[in-house]
């Protein structure tokens, strides 16, 4: 497994100076960086470590050789985002400087956990003096994830320490075995340049996943999309680089001003770039006050720096040494992944202050004190199972694709299969498009079934005398919003459980029968006696209701009635037929088809002994029906 060490230290305690004493590489490889005799970007480097006790010794060690300057933090911070331990550089004519400290902080923030000290320029002092700074740096490292490192006295000057350092590196690097995804291929991009012969060459510690010569990849968050060209390893031709190598990579077809230091190179389709993550946040307890609510900070991910405003989810302050989740929006998109490590830095003072992980990197809307806090703080949970869940029940209705899900819980592929198979048996989460792997958590499907029962108790309070809704009404209705296919989903369910019925096109509540108030009904008697009475020359409608007192509105609900019951046929606005008599007339109709090829509208009226006002609208209304087919003015009868 290739394993990345960083070095990490203050300004001038000799951390380049010690990498090409143990790797023959100088890390300083810009004019300025030699003229002032001091790092300002990212080194690179490689060694062959001897063998570990046992036997056992990685591949090679890659190192990360990073700025001391405070003005050059930024520098610092991409570099140690990528490494799996790191090297503490401490001078011994020096001691613990306030480098030494940020950089360690860093280090803590950014979840390093394991390393070793150098203790340079040990030929400078006298022996008294260099067990005193030993014991001053061990007291120091107490606490921390340094502490009960080894610490080794070293001079690149003279050789002092270097084979027992050597020693020590090789089995710290082969006892280590970071846990890297091998799904998911990232590249935060630390360093842009050009090749004459070759064009745009990115380099960055590939964090995860691997890639292949030929490849399609994508630059985020700009979505720029290329192809891998050639891979290199500290010089080394390949054809594949795997998570935890340094890698060169040479892409095709972009020029070199279209990619900077900070985006990420990753496989199309599989980056979410957003302007806002949701973070379980650090305040360190060194940090001399503490973080406001809407504080403005400088935000580091990966190999980016931009600028960022944390809103405070659970107060109004985050005071030294607390913890808590927050949202920081980012003045330009981010693509993250869950758990990734995060360092904010104030502006005034410049230094850090603050540091943690990503909670969601595809943040929905969270609002202040609610309950949905609570499952961000649930998002810290090592169940894989408790991480989907909470990320759906935070996606809502709009739900997550398998490839969000994928960022959003940082499982690899296998196993975030396995424990979605293992929720939808529960009925924790439903797939609700197999196409698009699109995935809600089972809260929302029940939600919105207590919502749609709901909505249809209140229907049939509102509407009596109305069967029930058709799914297009509710649909545009109710659903407004909703994805078709989970529409569909929660109908469905509710009808597959008796919940809800459908009669038609109509969905209504289980015993939902429509019934007329006494009144009502006899408005309804009333109304169908007038329409029989008229047979086949029907009433004009303000002729039935001018007796009754009643106006069109009032007695709309008695019409749905007797059309639900067919008892009365519309056949055109304010023109109702009593089913009986317009039957006679079709029948009559279709008795002249058996002797005649067509019918003019003259012969209609011979057939149906009606007027103008009666024949026309039934002719129209025939062709509706698909009873008659017009050809020109006249009519043939519809073959079935």
């Amino acid at each position: 497994m290739p394993v990345i060490m960083g070095t990490a230290g203050h300004i001038d305690h000799g951390k380049t100076t010690l990498v090409k004493a143990l790797t023959g590489i100088d890390c300083d490889r810009l004019a300025e960086e030699k003229k002032r005799g001091i790092t300002i970007e990212l080194g690179f480097a490689f060694m062959d470590l001897p063998p570990a006790p046992g036997g056992k010794a990685p591949a090679r060690l890659g190192i990360v050789d990073v700025p001391g300057h405070e003005r050059f933090i930024k520098n610092m911070v991409a570099g140690a985002a990528g490494i799996d331990f790191v090297l503490l550089v401490i001078a011994a004519d020096e001691g613990v400087m306030p480098q030494t400290r940020e950089h360690l902080e860093i280090c803590s923030l950014l979840g390093i956990k394991t390393g070793l000290v150098a203790l340079t320029k040990a030929d400078m002092v006298e022996p008294d003096w260099l067990d005193m700074v030993r014991e001053e740096v061990a007291e120091y490292l107490q606490g921390g994830f340094l502490e009960g490192a080894p610490i080794i006295p070293v001079s690149a000057h003279t050789g002092r320490g270097l084979d027992e350092l050597k020693s020590e590196l090789a089995r710290l690097a082969a006892g280590f075995a970071p846990h890297r995804r091998g799904d998911l291929f990232r590249l935060p991009i630390d360093r842009v340049f050009t090749m004459k012969g070759h064009g745009t060459v990115v380099t960055g510690t590939l964090v995860s996943g691997k890639i292949r010569v030929g490849e399609d990849v994508t630059v985020y968050p700009s979505g720029l999309a290329s192809k891998v060209r050639s891979l290199q390893n500290h010089g080394a031709q390949e054809d594949e680089a795997d998570a935890g190598t340094r890698t060169a990579v040479n892409l095709a077809g972009l020029e070199v001003e279209q990619v900077e230091r900070g985006d990420v190179l990753a496989r199309p389709g599989t980056l979410f770039p957003s302007l806002s993550w949701d973070v379980e946040l650090t305040c360190l307890a060194s940090s001399p006050r503490s973080i406001k609510h809407r504080k403005e900070v400088h935000f580091h991910h990966g190999a980016r720096e931009v600028m960022a405003r944390v809103y405070l989810l659970e107060g109004e302050t985050l005071e030294p040494g607390q913890t808590a989740v927050c949202r920081v929006r980012f003045t330009e998109p981010m693509a993250g992944v869950y758990g990734d490590r995060v360092v904010a830095r104030s502006f005034s003072p410049l230094r850090t202050i603050a540091g943690g992980r990503i909670l969601n990197p595809l943040p929905h809307r969270v609002k202040r004190f609610s309950d949905a806090v609570g499952l961000l703080h649930s998002l810290g949970a090592a169940e894989p199972e408790t991480v989907v869940l909470a990320q759906l029940s935070l996606a809502g209705p709009a739900g997550l694709g398998f490839a969000q899900l994928c960022v959003a819980t940082s499982l690899e592929s296998k196993a975030l299969e396995k424990a979605l198979q293992v929720m939808g048996g529960r009925q924790e989460a439903f797939l609700v498009d197999r196409e698009e792997r699109l995935y809600v958590s089972g809260q929302v499907v029940r939600e919105l079934s207590d919502g749609l029962l709901t909505h249809l108790a209140e229907f049939h309070t509102r509407e009596p005398m109305k069967a029930g809704v058709t799914r297009g009404a509710l649909a545009s209705g109710w659903g407004r919003g909703l994805a078709p296919k989970l529409f569909h989903l929660v109908v469905e369910g509710l009808l597959r459980r008796g919940d809800i019925e459908a009669e038609a096109e109509a969905l209504r509540l289980p015993g939902h029968r429509v019934s007329l108030a006494s009144d009502a009904a006899g408005l309804r008697e009333k109304i169908l006696a007038a329409y029989e009475a008229g047979g086949e020359t029907p009433p004009n409608l303000k002729d039935v209701l001018a007796p009754l007192g009643v106006a069109f509105k009032e007695a709309a609900p008695v019409f749905a009635v007797l059309l639900d019951e067919g008892r009365l046929v519309k056949v055109k606005e304010e023109m109702y037929f009593a089913r009986a008599p317009l039957c006679a007339v079709i029948d009559r109709t279709r008795a002249f088809f058996a002797d005649h090829e067509e019918m003019t509208p003259q012969d209609f009226r011979e057939v149906s002994r009606l007027s103008r006002k009666y024949a026309i609208p039934l002719l129209e209304y025939f062709d509706k029906e698909r009873i008659t087919v017009r050809m020109g003015d006249n009519r043939r009868l519809r073959k079935r």
